[in-house]
């Protein structure tokens, strides 16, 4: 299986058509077409439902794509990274979930650029769980993650600074008025909780023995939906602060009593070299 046939089928998936696919690849429409006969034929499967006016993805093409796509980008990214005429350029791959303290990452990328000017730095924005994820299949370079979290397996580096949790209402519920969030004011509330790994147990522990009972009617990975949630009335979204700007809208951020101050650490594999592009981030973000 070649590269540049892994490229000819996620073009037909992206155009979902095997004439556009040609004109945008500047090839044959029979070219793709027996390609990706051939491709099917290798795999043992139907990767598409081949429709009148449009190509449909089978269930085992649905997945095929996501993993080629995952491939072609790992590709792209090593060619890029060692294709070095002088000085050091390449590409930079950070994941990061929601957190304040990027803003020491965005410090060290405006350092990079009068370091290494060349370098393209790249930001994901996702939960910790899928950071790990793209990590682990070498899409990423660093993933910045909230603390509680398991490092096993990566190298780390703290993240200056703090940020607290706390909730986020609207400013004309009765939680909005308060100025701290005792355990106690959760008795009954529909809570919105975060994804994140670690999340869930943290605020158990800042519940501690308590015998409060709340319902958790949605939960979130990216704060911005589930603050349109809270805003509509939907329920208390449990938040890290610094996030959502509230300045003008109907919400507020409102701290939890006692409280609960998390970090940041900036991760890498233990298992995979830096490329040049990427260790000169590192150094860059340490110097700062």
């Amino acid at each position: 299986m070649e590269l540049w046939v892994l490229r000819y089928f996620t073009a037909v998936v992206t155009e979902r058509n095997i004439s556009r696919a040609a004109e945008r690849l500047h090839v044959s429409q029979p070219t793709i077409s027996r390609q990706l006969q051939d491709l099917e034929d290798e795999l043992g499967v139907t990767l598409f439902n081949r429709g009148s006016r449009t190509i449909e993805l089978t269930k085992a093409g649905e997945y095929f794509a996501a993993q080629a796509r995952q491939i072609l980008a790992l590709t792209d990214k090593t060619v890029a990274n060692i294709q070095q005429d002088q000085g050091i350029t390449g590409e930079v791959f950070i994941g990061s979930a929601e957190a304040p303290m990027m803003a020491t990452v965005a410090k060290a990328i405006q350092t990079l650029s009068q370091t290494a000017p060349q370098v393209q730095t790249h930001l994901y924005s996702t939960d910790a769980n899928d950071v790990r994820r793209r990590m682990q299949a070498g899409l990423l370079d660093f993933g910045v993650v909230m603390e509680p979290t398991d490092k096993t397996g990566y190298h780390f580096l703290q993240l200056p600074g703090t940020t607290q949790w706390g909730v986020l209402v609207r400013r004309d519920s009765a939680l909005g008025q308060k100025s701290v969030i005792t355990p106690a004011d959760l008795q009954g509330q529909r809570v919105i909780m975060s994804q994140q790994k670690g999340a869930a147990a943290l605020i158990a522990d800042w519940l501690g023995t308590s015998t409060i009972q709340y319902t958790t009617v949605a939960t979130y990975n990216l704060l911005y939906n589930a603050s349109l949630l809270a805003a509509a009335g939907v329920g208390t979204v449990l938040a890290l602060a610094g996030i959502i700007n509230t300045a003008a809208t109907n919400l507020i951020f409102v701290p939890l009593s006692p409280t609960v101050a998390v970090h940041a650490s900036l991760i890498w594999s233990q298992d995979m070299p830096l490329s040049p592009a990427a260790a000169a981030f590192l150094a860059a973000i340490k110097k700062d």
